[in-house]
C-alpha cells in the first residue's frame, strides 16, 4: 500500500507520539516507585528502629544463598548443611513502628556513581556480602566486577556505577611488624589515608580486641611511644577508638562523606547468657524470646558509646547489639565452610546482617 507524502507525515507523528507516551508512562511509573520509597523511608524517621522484637515472616529470607554469588563458604550455612529453616524466617518488628522494606533498585539509582566502603573485621566482611546480595537478588542479571586482594575487596554494578568496597583491619588502628614483633599501635591510624574520597564509610571493630594466647595477632601494644606487653582490653579498646574518634573529627567532611558504625556484635559461646549455662550456639533453632536478655549490655557497648559522645563530626550508630544478642540461632556454627569447629560469633547468610544492612539502607535515605 502506497502512502502519500501527507499521510507519512501523520503515520511519522503517530509513531514519535507513540514513543513519547510510552517513555513517559515508563518514566512516571518509575518516579512514582521512587516517590513511594522516599515516602515510606520519611515515614519512620522518628522511630526508634533498635527496640523491639523477632517476628516470623513467611516473605523471608530476603534472596536464595544458592543464587547469590558473593557468600564466603565461611558464612553459607545452608551449602555445608545447616539442616533447619527457621531461623531464616526472621523479621526484626521495632516496637512503634515497622522498618522500611529494601529496595535493591531505589539503593542502586540514589547512590548512581557512588563508593561506599566497609571497613573492619570479618564481621565487616559478613555486612558487606550481606549487602551485596541484598542488592543482586533486585537486579540478578545486570553486570557486575567482583576484584580481590588481600585486604581488599571491591564489587562494583557497571550499570549504576555503585561500589561495594571492602578494607579489612582487625583493628581500625595500626598494627606494624617491628625489629620487637608486632605492635598494635593504639593512637595511630596511618591506614586511614585509604579510607578517604569514599562517599560512604561504614566502621565496625570489637571482635579481635578479646583475643589471647595462639589467636592474639599482637605481641605488643604501644601508646605515645611506650611498648605494654598487654593492658586491660576495654582501656585498650577505649584508646584505640578514641583514636579513630580523632581521624573522623580531622579527616572526614561531612558534605561529602556520610559515616556509619555498625555496633557491638555480640557472640553465643556462653549459655548462661540467655539462661542456659550448658548450651552455646549449637543447635539453636529460634531466638531468644525474654523481655530483657539476661546476659546484659557488653561493657564494650558502655565504652564506645563514651567514644561516640565525644566526635565532633555526624556519625551514625547503628546500635545492632540488643537485638543481635536475641539471635543466638542465627550463627553458622558447625555448619561453615573455613571456619572449623563452633563458630559462634560470625552470622549465616542470608540472615541477621541482613537486618543490619536494612537499619541502615534506613539511616543512609531517611
Amino acid at each position: 500500500m502506497a502512502f502519500s507524502p501527507q499521510e507519512k507525515s501523520f503515520l511519522f507523528f503517530l509513531f514519535f507520539l507513540c514513543l513519547s507516551t510510552v517513555s513517559a508512562y515508563t518514566n512516571t511509573s518509575s518516579d512514582n516507585g521512587a516517590e513511594a520509597v522516599r515516602r515510606e523511608l520519611r515515614s519512620h524517621r522518628r522511630c526508634n528502629w533498635f527496640r523491639g522484637n523477632w517476628v516470623y515472616d513467611v516473605k523471608y529470607p530476603l534472596y536464595d544463598p544458592y543464587k547469590c554469588p558473593f557468600i564466603d563458604p565461611q558464612f553459607n550455612c545452608k551449602k555445608y548443611g545447616r539442616p533447619d529453616n527457621l531461623y531464616l524466617k526472621y523479621r526484626w518488628q521495632p516496637s512503634s513502628c515497622s522498618l522500611p522494606r529494601f529496595n535493591g533498585l531505589y539503593f542502586l539509582r540514589k547512590m548512581r556513581g557512588k563508593k561506599i566502603m566497609f571497613v573492619g573485621d570479618s564481621l565487616s566482611t559478613n555486612m558487606w556480602q550481606s549487602l551485596a546480595c541484598l542488592i543482586h537478588a533486585w537486579v540478578p542479571n545486570t553486570r557486575y566486577t567482583l576484584l580481590r586482594q588481600k585486604g581488599l575487596a571491591s564489587l562494583t554494578f557497571e550499570e549504576y556505577g555503585v561500589t561495594l568496597k571492602l578494607y579489612r583491619t582487625q583493628f581500625l588502628v595500626d598494627l606494624d611488624s617491628e625489629k620487637v614483633g608486632r605492635v598494635l599501635k593504639l593512637d595511630s591510624i596511618k591506614q586511614g589515608r585509604l579510607w578517604r574520597g569514599m562517599d560512604v564509610l561504614v566502621f565496625n571493630s570489637w571482635h579481635w580486641w578479646t583475643h589471647t594466647g595462639h589467636i592474639q595477632p599482637w605481641d605488643y601494644m604501644e601508646d605515645r611511644k611506650r611498648l605494654y606487653k598487654d593492658m586491660n582490653r576495654l582501656v585498650a579498646y577505649y584508646k584505640g577508638m578514641t583514636t579513630w574518634s580523632r581521624w573522623v573529627n580531622a579527616f572526614v567532611d561531612p558534605s561529602k562523606t556520610k559515616v556509619f558504625f555498625n555496633g557491638i556484635s555480640p557472640t553465643h559461646y556462653e549459655g548462661k547468657d540467655w539462661g542456659e549455662p550448658m548450651k552455646t550456639c549449637k543447635s539453636q533453632t529460634q531466638p531468644f524470646y525474654g523481655r530483657k536478655y539476661p546476659g546484659g549490655i557488653p561493657m564494650a557497648w558502655i565504652v564506645l558509646t563514651k567514644v561516640m559522645r565525644r566526635l565532633k563530626k555526624p556519625v551514625h550508630w547503628l546500635d545492632i547489639t540488643g537485638l543481635s544478642q536475641l539471635r543466638k540461632d542465627a550463627h553458622p556454627s558447625a555448619f561453615s565452610g573455613n571456619h572449623p569447629g563452633n563458630d559462634c560469633s560470625h552470622w549465616c547468610l542470608p540472615g541477621l546482617p541482613d537486618t543490619w544492612n536494612i537499619l541502615f539502607y534506613s539511616k543512609l535515605f531517611s
